[in-house]
């Protein structure tokens, strides 16, 4: 229990003290003029309260990670508490602080944009497929996670349900963004919150069970490795790729450039927030019981239902059910929008109209769709090891922004560097990657990783 509260007060604490300070250091102009008002279109860019921009954005970049990988992280012990805490503070906060504000500073620049300016056109390139490709399994991955959950308590069929998601996301990727998401987002991240609130405060009140300690031995449940399996298997509770591919559509629409601490850094802490607890809860709920290490090769959406049936009964079961439920669907939908954006800024396509939208769209959809019929745990895996890479272009390309700056690169290099080892050390000896063993995988994740700096270093600084 203590060392759930420690982690949960650290990084409460963090956003406060650290993200004060890396708003100092990014120059943060609160005279200058946001794309929200230079650019203002009536569809992508369009001025929204700070509150309303962090509610949205939290809930797109929240969705099934925080709480599906994290379940799937309880496997693995208290040592998660470590990962989802450090990760989120020295990593994912400053990640999702920079790929805001980098995009905030040129006119609301895609990804793609943003790493041609900083890291050169042929990495862009790569930057732009990969944000295409991410997209794609994001809106694969929530809708067939939303719809098994809606099946198993409907019994209605996981095709129906999939088809119907889909038919969602179209309608809310391309109308405009006040519509819809704009609207009707805060309400669901507000819920995501109470949910979680929720489920913590049942366990908590519970004397049945009781949260791990970081050193309590037993708990492991699975023969994977700490390094790099942790890591990857939490993603988007401590670092997360697929958040930058995210920060454009809310940083078109700020109204201050001193909303960029409460929306960027802010929503990614709230949402380690919301992976500490998940992960608690699943320690403390199934702790030493097969269920936990079943969950690591399946869908968790069957934990997720079981949790919130004992702890919280009727009306917080359907509190619970409808935000893991409503949360990736959002998150499926704006990732899906972010591809659309990416490619109408890579090929110079005008949107402002429906059919020239809708043009582009429509083949996003039916490749996720075709995709949900491929094996859940894997397209997570391939999903969390694609954002890694793009976590790690990222946060080189914030260290140039800071080397251009003269101001203390060494705050995004540092996460860079781990981000690189943790992307080849998974590659290389995971079941999906080359499987080479272990020891041999680490080594040469450390040398290219150590080459990778060094030759940023003489390019760059």
């Amino acid at each position: 229990m203590y060392s759930f509260l420690i982690c949960f007060l650290a990084l409460i604490a963090s956003y406060f003290i650290y993200g004060k300070f890396i708003e100092r250091i990014s120059g943060v102009d609160e005279t200058r003029q946001t794309p929200a008002f230079k650019l203002q279109d009536g569809v992508d860019y369009m001025p929204m309260s700070t509150i309303k921009n962090f509610l949205v954005h939290f809930l797109n970049i929240a969705g099934l990670g925080p709480i599906f990988g994290a379940i799937q992280g309880a496997l693995f012990g208290p040592v998660a508490f470590v990962w989802i805490t450090l990760g989120t503070i020295f990593i994912g906060s400053i990640h999702d602080f920079f790929s805001g504000y980098m995009s905030l500073r040129n006119d609301g620049w895609t990804l793609p944009k943003i790493i041609s300016n900083y890291l050169g056109s042929k990495i862009q390139k790569i930057m732009a497929v990969l944000i295409i490709v991410t997209g794609i399994l994001v809106g694969a991955t929530f809708a067939k996670g939303a719809a098994e959950l809606l099946s198993s308590l409907t019994h209605i069929n996981p095709f129906i349900l999939i088809t119907i998601i889909f038919i969602y996301f179209l309608i809310a990727t391309v109308f405009p963004i006040d519509k819809i998401i704009g609207r009707v987002y805060p309400i669901f991240g507000a819920l995501l919150l109470i949910m979680a609130v929720l489920m913590t405060g049942a366990l908590i009140l519970n004397p049945s069970y009781t949260i791990p300690e970081f050193t309590t031995q037993g708990l492991y449940l699975t023969d994977k490795s700490i390094f790099p399996y942790l890591f990857v298997t939490i993603a988007c509770g401590a670092i997360s790729g697929f958040h930058a591919s995210q920060s454009p559509i809310v940083a078109r629409c700020i109204e201050n450039e001193l909303d960029a601490r409460p929306v960027f850094f802010g929503s990614m802490v709230l949402e380690g927030l919301v992976a500490l607890c998940w992960a608690a809860i699943a320690m403390a709920f199934f702790h030493g019981q097969p269920q936990l290490a079943a969950i690591y090769s399946a869908t968790p959406s069957v934990a997720v239902y079981e949790m919130a049936r004992i702890l919280v009964g009727p009306i917080g079961l359907i509190l619970t059910i409808i935000g893991v439920v409503i949360c990736p669907i959002t998150s499926g939908d704006t990732a899906l929008r972010s591809s659309r954006i990416t490619i109408a800024d890579e090929l110079n396509l005008n949107h402002e109209k429906l059919i020239s939208r809708l043009k582009t769209a429509v083949p996003l959809f039916l490749i996720s769709f075709a995709l949900t019929f491929v094996d859940f745990s894997l397209i997570w895996r391939y999903f969390a090891w694609a954002q890694l890479i793009v976590a790690t272009i990222v946060l080189f390309a914030a260290s140039v922004y800071l080397i251009r700056n003269e101001k203390p690169y060494i705050i995004t290099l540092l996460p860079a560097m781990v981000c690189t080892l943790i992307a080849f050390g998974y590659i290389l000896q995971a079941p999906e990657g080359l499987r080479l063993p272990s020891m041999i995988a680490n080594v040469i994740s450390i040398i290219i990783t150590a080459f990778t700096t060094v030759i940023f270093l003489k390019k760059y600084k």
